[in-house]
């Protein structure tokens, strides 16, 4: 069944009262969250560093070249949540320097403009290198340690504060690198990355207290994260409080936490989305994950969240400490250094590439050595 078909009958099958039930709840928590922190209890971003928040405008070439050709492009804007952490920044100027060296090729005309989510409730030393736009962290204890919880609250804040030209959005990470222009995946349908790891049919008890049995079954839930997914600003818009409020309820309930662990925030983006009827395009060349995909292919995305291990012999040693090795982990406190060796001979293409690519960024990008 297709995307479209799959909407049409979950929305069938769910009773008008549920569907307001589940819209007015939504409401209500988000606004009590909302309400916390503007009466100052989310940080400390108010003042003269609300003030460096810039309107978050399509470039002025696509707005003109968009009327030129008749609307045919559909431009996406890049929204990229990260925290003011030395580990967040160096990858984010990574990330930012290859968006604009993709954007600028004649194939980039769909990438359009970028947003730094900062939720750590004020300005860093990136304001001026990289478009911003700062929102509050949650209530003190709120993530209950767990960092990633702020992401779908500062989407929140963001989609309800920015104004936004493009009618796509592109929720990426830090630790993405474009390796070839990025199209608009999308069409009335968003389009995402399939992980293999999230498995709603694995997790059907834990997921009925959040995707209850009258709405379907729990295929109806895709296998995904938010990031990268390219959607209908008008679409986020409806999901990001839900997502947020699932997010929340999973983390204060005991059995959820266990069984997702780290990946949590993903489920509950995943749940959000099936509860408002939108299902995803899953496109496997959005991105791929060195060392276990070796191959670029016709990918768009390096997503470098795994370490690269191997021997001098260009063995990977996944789980032990390679010889030669290139981890995003080992610069918690500080950037990698300029001009990292390149993998031993035997290492895949996808390593290979990453390290150039990374290399080519910190080569060009000011201030690297001083930790900006």
């Amino acid at each position: 069944m297709n995307a479209a078909a799959r909407k049409a009958a979950a929305a069938a099958r769910l009773p008008a009262a549920v569907l307001v039930v589940v819209a007015v709840g939504a409401f209500l928590i988000s606004y009590n969250l909302l309400a916390i922190v503007l009466r100052g209890g989310g940080g400390a971003a108010t003042g003269a560093g609300r003030e460096r928040d810039p309107v978050v405008a399509m470039p002025g070439w696509m707005r003109a070249a968009g009327s030129a050709g008749g609307g045919r492009r559909r431009p996406f804007h890049v929204a990229l949540t990260a925290t003011d952490a030395a580990y967040s920044r160096w990858q984010c100027r990574v990330m930012y320097y290859w968006y604009k060296r993709m954007q600028a090729r004649p194939e980039g005309a769909d990438m359009g403009g970028f947003t730094r989510v900062l939720h750590s409730g004020k300005p860093d030393a990136l304001m001026g290198e990289i478009p911003t736009f700062v929102v509050d962290p949650l209530p003190a204890g709120k993530d209950h340690g767990y960092v990633v919880l702020n992401r779908p609250w500062a989407f929140v804040q963001w989609l309800e504060k920015a104004k936004i030209e493009e009618e796509y959005i592109l929720m990426a990470e830090p630790d993405h690198i474009f390796v070839r222009p990025l199209p608009n995946l999308a069409r009335d349908d968003p389009a995402a990355f399939p992980f293999f790891y999230i498995t709603p049919s694995e997790h059907e008890s834990v997921l009925r207290k959040y995707y209850p049995k009258e709405r379907g079954p729990v295929t109806n839930i895709d296998p995904i994260g938010n990031s990268p997914v390219i959607i209908k600003k008008i679409q986020l818009e409806k999901i990001a409080p839900t997502w947020m409020n699932v997010s929340i309820q999973m983390k204060e309930d005991q059995e959820t936490d266990k069984a997702f662990g780290w990946v949590l925030e993903m489920y509950a983006y995943a749940v959000a989305s099936a509860l408002h009827g939108v299902q995803h395009i899953l496109r496997k060349d959005f991105m791929i994950q060195p060392p276990f995909d070796t191959k670029l292919g016709n990918t768009f995305i390096i997503h470098f969240t795994y370490g690269c291990d191997y021997t001098l012999k260009g063995v990977l040693t996944y789980g032990k400490i390679g010889e030669w090795r290139f981890d995003k982990r080992a610069y918690q406190d500080r950037p990698p250094p300029r001009n990292l060796t390149l993998p031993p001979p035997g290492v895949p293409e996808s390593v290979v590439t990453l390290v150039k690519m990374v290399n080519e960024a910190t080569a060009n990008l000011p201030g690297w050595d001083d930790g900006r």
